[in-house]
């Protein structure tokens, strides 16, 4: 893979009919400039619409994956999206007249051999890799999914499937070098099972179907009837079984082109995650739905890592992720009344922060000067600190915010909490509806609970309030 980004040296076109929708589309694939990453416009609507590939946009994952932005759609781009990343495509403006990629011959094939044509430009900018920096699973466990990413220095994915049937049984496919993606899993093919067919076809599907463009496997011995009136749903009353089990005349590309298939499907999904990965990514049983649930979590994680950056600047020592130097960036509170010291777990929807109780506490000079014992309330307000940066996860700038707590409902008080000790906090979040979230928290010490509450908060952006406050504000000078 290239360590700088490229783009196309020139524009590429194809004209062909959609797999699933039926509708004949054409598309057009043009340079972009640098960070672009991968743009698709539908140009035939009176307004054309924007719809960038990445997974915050898959809207429907019914036999391929979807983008749709508002009521547009765009059906099927995973072919595409692989070619592109196969051949080192960093950045392309894809333009489509139509509600689908063409499905051309059902592979990746013709729009590799395009971008072959045309060639590519290296472009200033470096290429921006995700890598993998500690295991990550996702399970499907009704569907039997398994996918996996490994850190590796590098890149290699592996695919296996197994369809429980005597002409596809267990296959796998690797590939383990970007410059092998062109011969060995481009060329693979699209392809059902034989029963599939007219469950699809019911269901509105493979309307462009053809024997030409997909591969229909025989999973058990059909009738010469059965054949005719399947075959007639797609213009082939005379459709018989060959050799290989596989209901064309065109021979198999590879003797495991399903399991490449599933491979050519994967590396498309995972090019909506905006950047190549640089790990091992193992599939057992691998489908869209499972590939972009395994994009999403992987998703999830960078945009964490990104916060995370983005305000702790130094490095920590291990277990902590946000020192006392990125609190004070991200919460706008100052001494006495910044109650957190270190956040040592973060994630979309759960926290844990530390604070440290010592004597020099301000609230003890006054608070049971004899018997020093932390104010409830103040264990309440360190709980709603630590979960007011849950809120990062929220909104992109929050220090443009104020977190204002609307109620505490069931405060339990456990045991005191006195200097020496350390709260451990931890806020997982129960519910979050337009800038209003519902937090349960509980703070330890020696793992003993001696606080617990649900904590109710509403984000306010500041300039609104500024704005309120200036319309509130008696009009100065004369009147208009």
């Amino acid at each position: 893979m290239f360590q700088r980004q490229h783009t196309l040296k020139e524009p590429f076109t194809f004209e062909g009919v959609g797999l699933h929708t039926g509708q004949s589309v054409r598309l057009q694939v043009h340079p972009a400039p640098e960070n672009t990453g991968y743009v698709f416009h539908r140009i035939d609507l009176a307004t054309p619409v924007e719809i960038p590939a990445r997974v915050e946009y898959v809207v429907d994952l019914m036999r391929s994956t979807t983008l749709g932005k508002g009521e547009v759609r765009i059906h099927t781009v995973e072919h595409i999206l692989a070619a592109l990343a196969g051949m080192g495509v960093s950045n392309a403006r894809i333009e489509v007249e139509g509600p689908e990629i063409p499905i051309l011959d059902g592979s990746a094939l013709p729009f590799v051999e395009a971008i072959r044509q045309v060639g590519l430009v290296a472009q200033k900018e470096p290429q921006q890799f995700y890598h993998i920096e500690e295991p990550v699973h996702y399970q499907d466990k009704e569907r039997g999914v398994d996918i996996a990413a490994f850190p590796l220095d590098g890149f290699r994915v592996t695919v296996v499937v197994d369809y429980n049937s005597q002409v596809i049984s267990s296959q796998a496919a690797t590939l383990v070098r970007w410059e092998d993606f062109a011969q060995e899993v481009a060329p693979a093919r699209t392809f059902c099972l034989l029963y599939e067919l007219e469950e699809l076809y019911r269901l509105g599907l493979i309307r462009g179907g053809t024997l030409e463009n997909a591969i229909v496997i025989v999973d058990r011995p059909y009738s010469a009837e059965e054949l005719r009136r399947i075959g007639s749903l797609f213009g082939h009353p005379d459709v018989q079984v060959v050799e290989q089990g596989v209901l064309n005349n065109t021979p198999l590309r590879f003797d495991n082109e399903p399991a490449r298939h599933k491979l050519l499907d994967l590396l498309g999904d995972l090019a909506l995650l905006g950047a190549p990965i640089r790990g091992q990514i193992m599939a057992m049983r691998p489908g869209h739905t499972a590939n972009i649930g395994f994009v999403h979590t992987l998703h999830k994680l960078i945009q964490k890592r990104q916060i995370i950056q983005r305000f702790q600047k130094s490095p920590t020592p291990s277990g902590v992720v946000f020192d006392i130097h990125a609190i004070r960036q991200i919460l706008p509170h100052r001494y006495p009344f910044l109650l957190v010291d270190r956040i040592v777990q973060f994630s979309e929807d759960s926290i844990t922060g530390l604070k440290n109780v010592t004597i020099n506490e301000p609230f003890f000079v006054g608070h049971f000067e004899d018997n020093p014992i932390m104010p409830g309330v103040l264990i309440l307000e360190a709980m709603a600190q630590v979960g007011g940066i849950l809120f990062l996860n929220i909104v992109e700038n929050p220090q443009d915010y104020w977190v204002y707590f609307l109620a505490i409902d069931g405060a339990r008080f456990k045991r005191p909490v006195v200097p020496g000790d350390q709260i451990v906090f931890r806020l997982d979040m129960l519910q979050l509806r337009r800038g209003i979230c519902k937090m349960a928290g509980k703070a330890y010490v020696d793992e003993k609970l001696v606080c617990e509450a649900e904590l109710t908060a509403s984000l306010v952006l500041k300039s609104s309030l500024k704005g309120a406050e200036a319309a509130k504000a008696p009009a100065r000078g004369g009147r208009a």
